[in-house]
């Protein structure tokens, strides 16, 4: 894929994002809602992936994934942030990175559009049974199999980028200049996600664990069962 068919997808993906996000911004019924279901969501993922967040292998990465990918905390600004230096991440960086942060923001999409779903039929108080009825009753099966692919291959991704040589001297230099245009959040994101990939010792391990289980949830789910399991 051509750098200018990834940063197409990157800003129609950004608009969709940006959309859902500024729609509970103007409904605090839907806000609410929205902020229960992620604290739900993010106690679970505490919950089933514990090993993984002790580990001193993998803590890092986990707490990437749970609090990035998952978790309660506003990533409005890092949205504005990628609209803002678009350009000159195509202009910056190599196929591959630029890749990655493009599948990072298809999976953010999906996400909140799935949360957007569940927090207008759930509200902001609910039980277990409830949280269970509505993720089969409001976001389809085919939505959360490509959900967990994309998060499987943007753990790919970022196995991969490890390997990739001076994309931390890249990143680096990206610093100073990301600071300056009040881009730091965004870069932190770059950074950690990079980082704590290149510290562990087997991060394909990593993505394959996390994915199997999330993937072992789903079918728990839509066999009708109705709480996930830990």
């Amino acid at each position: 894929m051509r750098k200018e068919d990834l940063v197409r997808t990157m800003e129609q993906q950004l608009r969709a994002v940006k959309a859902e996000r500024q729609a509970s911004m103007r409904d605090p019924n839907l806000l609410a809602a929205r902020t229960a279901l992620k604290t739900y969501q993010s106690a679970r993922l505490k919950i089933t992936h514990a090993d993984l967040l002790a580990a001193p292998d993998t803590r890092d990465a986990a707490l990437f994934f749970l609090n990035e990918l998952y978790g309660v905390r506003d990533a409005g600004q890092r949205t504005i942030d990628l609209e803002r230096i678009i350009p000159t991440m195509q202009r910056v960086l190599p196929l591959k990175p630029l890749q990655t942060i493009t599948q990072a923001v298809v999976l953010d999409a999906l996400s909140e559009r799935l949360d957007t779903a569940m927090a207008k039929f759930l509200g902001a108080s609910f039980e277990e049974q409830e949280y269970g009825a509505a993720y089969r009753t409001v976001t389809a099966r085919e939505e959360r199999d490509n959900q967990l692919t994309l998060i499987q291959a943007l753990g790919e991704s970022l196995t991969e980028l490890v390997h990739i040589p001076l994309l931390s001297l890249t990143l680096g230099v990206m610093r100073g200049p990301a600071r300056i245009a009040g881009l730091s959040q965004l870069q932190q994101f770059l950074e950690r996600g990079f980082g704590t990939f290149k510290r562990m010792n087997n991060p394909g391990r990593f993505v394959t664990t996390l994915v199997s289980r999330e993937r072992a949830i789903l079918e728990t789910m839509y066999a009708g069962r109705a709480d996930p399991p830990n």
